[in-house]
């Protein structure tokens, strides 16, 4: 796992980060460097300052431009889905607030991270060079067509609904490679695992969820 620059438990909390790994242990999240790191990460700083008493409770929280930040429990699910050992370049559709990157860059080698809102990505990235997270990249665009500069990736996480796997992301995708997708309508999904090999893309369903729609040539039309 790469080091990190520690802080202090938020005080205006009302759910420690504590509270938070118990509850994601009870849930089956068993992983013991993602836990470690869920348990770093400062959750807070990723939320807006209205709400960020809530901050560590297990719930999705309501960020700029009608996004969210993931559930902890969802955003615990799909890296623990992803299997890392510490040494991938990872891809991320849909930045967000910055906190999938967080997580995903204390425990791979690279994070490249795509967002179409402007604003979102300019925050994220504020965020990151604050923290001391140096080994995530941002770019503004259509993450539905992936980030082809640096592809293939060892894995994929998209933090968007789809109504389909994305093509593109498919093909950036290394054989052996897995991405984790929520599939599905507008209003509900699966959480999908697609791993790659030489003959195809096997998938696995993981559970249901729900996530804001992703937008894009290759999935929802805005």
């Amino acid at each position: 796992m790469n080091n990190q620059m520690k802080e202090p438990i938020h005080h205006k909390t009302t759910v420690s980060r504590q509270q938070m790994i118990t509850t994601l242990r009870r849930y089956g999240i068993d992983d013991e460097d993602l836990l470690a790191t869920l348990r770093e990460v400062p959750r807070h700083r990723f939320v807006p300052e209205n709400i960020i008493h809530q901050a560590y409770a297990d719930k999705a929280l309501p960020i700029r431009e009608e996004q969210t930040v993931s559930q902890p429990l969802i955003v615990a699910l799909m890296t623990q889905a992803m299997r890392l050992c510490g040494s991938e370049r990872i891809l991320e559709i849909g930045t967000g607030s910055g906190y999938q990157a967080a997580i995903l860059s204390r425990l791979c080698a690279a994070v490249y991270t795509v967002e179409r809102h402007p604003a979102l990505s300019q925050q994220a990235c504020s965020i990151f060079e604050e923290l001391g997270y140096r080994n995530i990249r941002t770019k503004v665009a259509d993450g539905t067509l992936g980030w082809g500069g640096y592809a293939p990736y060892d894995g994929i996480v998209v933090t968007a609904g789809s109504p389909k796997i994305p093509d593109p992301l498919v093909e950036q995708l290394k054989v052996g490679g897995r991405m984790v997708i929520p599939v599905g309508d507008e209003f509900a999904q699966e959480l999908t695992v697609a791993e790659k090999t030489d003959s195809g893309v096997v998938t696995q369903k993981i559970g249901g969820c729900r996530f804001v729609k992703l937008i894009g040539q290759e999935a929802w039309p805005e």
